[in-house]
């Protein structure tokens, strides 16, 4: 039996279909992140982008997001290995690791909604999209405890 392409392909070697394949839809990486300048600490929120639709976890112009959005970050190999607000759970994250994809991404269960059954998804959890805040101070009022 062969061996998934996310356990022998180095994600610089991934075709652009496997590497968008890789993407959980758990919406984490579309929500606000606030980093504290002194200490590079990253502050979670419940703040989704202006580009996020919360009921389907995705982007609603993904194709084009970057031209949108100035701060959207593009994944890369390179960025996800450094960039530190990555969730825990990402599967780029967690390929680039050398660890396997957990059981409720749709590549191993075959379905896009295990990642909400399991609860490791922000559907239902979004409180704003950025487009709601006036000032950056009104971010506060949506810090999350810890990754959502």
């Amino acid at each position: 039996m062969s061996q998934p392409f996310w356990k022998t392909t180095p994600l610089e070697k991934m075709t652009r279909q496997e590497w968008e394949s890789l993407c959980d839809g758990c919406g984490k990486c579309c929500l606000s992140k606030l980093e504290e300048e002194d200490t590079g600490e990253i502050y979670w929120t419940s703040i989704g982008c202006r580009l996020f639709d919360a009921a389907a976890c995705r982007c609603s112009d993904y194709e084009g997001r970057l031209a949108k959005v100035p701060d959207c970050v593009k994944l890369t190999p390179q960025k996800v290995r450094t960039l530190p607000w990555l969730p825990s759970t990402c599967a780029y994250r967690l390929v680039a690791d050398g660890e396997d994809l957990r059981w409720w991404h749709h590549l191993v269960s075959g379905s896009h909604e295990t990642v909400h059954e399991a609860g490791i998804s922000v559907r239902g959890r979004v409180t704003a999209l950025e487009t709601d805040m006036d000032s950056v101070d009104d971010y506060f009022d949506h810090i999350l405890d810890e990754e959502p």
